[in-house]
């Protein structure tokens, strides 16, 4: 019995026995797990092989950062699909554009989510329990750190040496993606929450045990989306002419931006029509919202093509009753839908 990590629409991860210990993946043998995934970077090929335990746990973090990102854009033109080569986080979206801003930001993200878990968990051979916060007495506040806090540290510094590896060419669009990357992880690392539990006698809070979580990955996706509305225009800066560009500034400015602000170097396409050249699919097919203000109607979602209308009807028993003695009596109820699909 198999299963298969990530939609293979996106992701591209070979099949592995679904028990996620890694005596069970180490089994397989690196070299074939990590021979199966395309678009790997050789530094990406070589963390692969010494540890393929993080691999499969790369492929979940990966995998939830473009589920949260289909559920941040299912209302739009853009809805995370993509044209384009197949890679370890997806096809890739060409243009330098903000939602490849935004994709960038929450795959890093959701990579370092995923390896923090994951040692919480015990599922890492190397990282467990942030080691700086156990046993610590802040005897002012009244509160000593205990039980299992999450090392983000180590989960964003493994995101950070994997992910970032992908990027070699020294381009404006690696600044950007670099840039966003290190968003995405910083804007995770801002979102840790910290829980705490009582002790005392007869319920009092004589003293406080606190760990640190992680934030569920919908309410970081929401951050992002926020984010994404508000991305600033960069452009290169080079220290000369011939030189390649060292740096992102805002454009039309001389200050760079913030550490936690999405960065685009290219204006969107409308992504009405399926387009190779900027990885549009397109919106052919798309269901739509007749009568909805946003940008599900068919007005916006199709691009004035026009959109189809499907009927289906529906039959089933209601209104049962059940009469002395002794049968059960039902009403036949019907209803009528309509879904729209642009042309």
């Amino acid at each position: 019995h198999c299963c298969k990590l990530g939609n293979s629409e996106f992701l591209f991860f070979p099949f592995v026995p679904c028990t996620r210990g890694f005596s069970s993946v180490v089994a397989l043998g690196a070299s074939v797990i990590c021979s199966k995934i395309p678009g790997l970077a050789p530094r990406q090929r070589a963390i692969c092989l010494s540890r393929p335990d993080a691999i499969i746990v790369i492929g979940e973090g990966a995998q939830m950062g473009i589920n949260e990102c289909q559920f941040q854009f299912r209302h739009g033109r853009w809805n995370c699909s993509a044209l384009g080569e197949r890679t370890v986080f997806g096809k890739e979206l060409k243009v330098g554009s903000r939602e490849a801003a935004f994709m960038y930001a929450i795959i890093a993200a959701g990579v370092a989510h995923a390896i923090t878990t994951a040692c919480t968990q015990g599922n890492m051979s190397d990282c467990g329990c942030d080691k700086e916060k156990q046993g610590q007495f802040h005897r002012e506040e009244g509160w000593k750190w205990g039980g299992c806090s999450a090392d983000i540290r180590y989960g964003i510094g493994f995101s950070k040496v994997f992910v970032d590896a992908r990027e070699i060419k020294q381009n404006a669009r690696t600044l950007m993606n670099l840039h966003n990357n290190e968003a995405g992880r910083r804007i995770l690392k801002e979102s840790m929450k910290s829980e705490c539990k009582c002790h005392g006698v007869s319920g009092s809070c004589t003293t406080k045990t606190c760990w640190t979580t992680l934030p569920k990955f919908r309410e970081l996706g929401a951050i992002l989306r926020d984010k994404y509305n508000e991305a600033i225009q960069v452009e290169p800066v080079r220290a000369s002419r011939n030189k390649r560009p060292t740096f992102l500034k805002i454009k039309n400015s001389y200050r760079k931006p913030m550490d936690t602000d999405l960065v685009y170097i290219e204006k969107s396409p409308n992504y009405c029509e399926e387009d190779p050249m900027t990885g549009s699919v397109g919106t052919q097919g798309r269901l739509c919202n007749k009568t909805a203000q946003h940008t599900s109607s068919c007005d916006l979602m199709c691009c004035g093509r026009g959109y189809n209308t499907h009927q289906y009807s529906r039959v089933w028993q209601c209104n049962c009753k059940f009469h002395w003695c002794c049968y059960v009596k039902c009403n036949t109820c019907s209803e009528r839908t309509e879904v729209f699909t642009c042309k």
